[in-house]
C-alpha cells in the first residue's frame, strides 16, 4: 500500500510541476471540467452524469497509466511526449496530437456510454 501511495505523490508532483500544457490552461481546465459537469448535469440529469463522468476519468486514468508506462515514469520519449535530458535536467515539449486525439475519444466514448446504457 505504502508504494501505491508513493507512486501516487510521484505523479501528483509531476502533474503539478510539469510544461507540458501553459499554467493559465492547467487552471482554465478546472473551470471548463465544472461548466462542463453542470452543462451535463442540467441537460441529462445526475446519473448520465455521473456514468459519462465516472467513464471519462476511468478512461483518463487507463491513458495517464499508458503515458506513464510508456514513458518510464515520464523520463523518455514516446509518440508526442518528448523529453530532452540537458545537463540532468530534464526538459518536457508541450504534449501533441495523440493525447488530445486519445482524450477527446474518451470523451466521446463516455458520452455514448452514459447515453445507450442508461435509458
Amino acid at each position: 500500500m505504502k508504494k501505491i501511495i508513493n507512486e501516487i505523490v510521484y505523479d501528483a508532483k509531476f502533474i503539478k510541476g510539469h510544461t507540458l500544457q501553459p499554467q493559465w490552461y492547467k487552471i482554465l481546465k478546472v473551470f471548463l471540467l465544472l461548466g462542463l459537469i453542470i452543462g451535463y448535469y442540467l441537460i441529462f440529469g445526475g446519473i448520465k452524469t455521473l456514468v459519462f463522468f465516472g467513464c471519462f476519468f476511468g478512461l483518463g486514468l487507463v491513458l495517464h497509466v499508458v503515458y506513464r508506462i510508456k514513458t518510464k515514469k515520464f523520463t523518455q520519449s514516446w509518440l508526442d511526449f518528448k523529453v530532452t535530458d540537458n545537463d540532468g535536467q530534464l526538459e518536457y515539449q508541450r504534449i501533441g496530437i495523440y493525447y488530445y486525439l486519445a482524450v477527446a475519444i474518451n470523451g466521446i466514448v463516455s458520452f455514448v456510454i452514459s447515453q445507450v446504457l442508461i435509458n
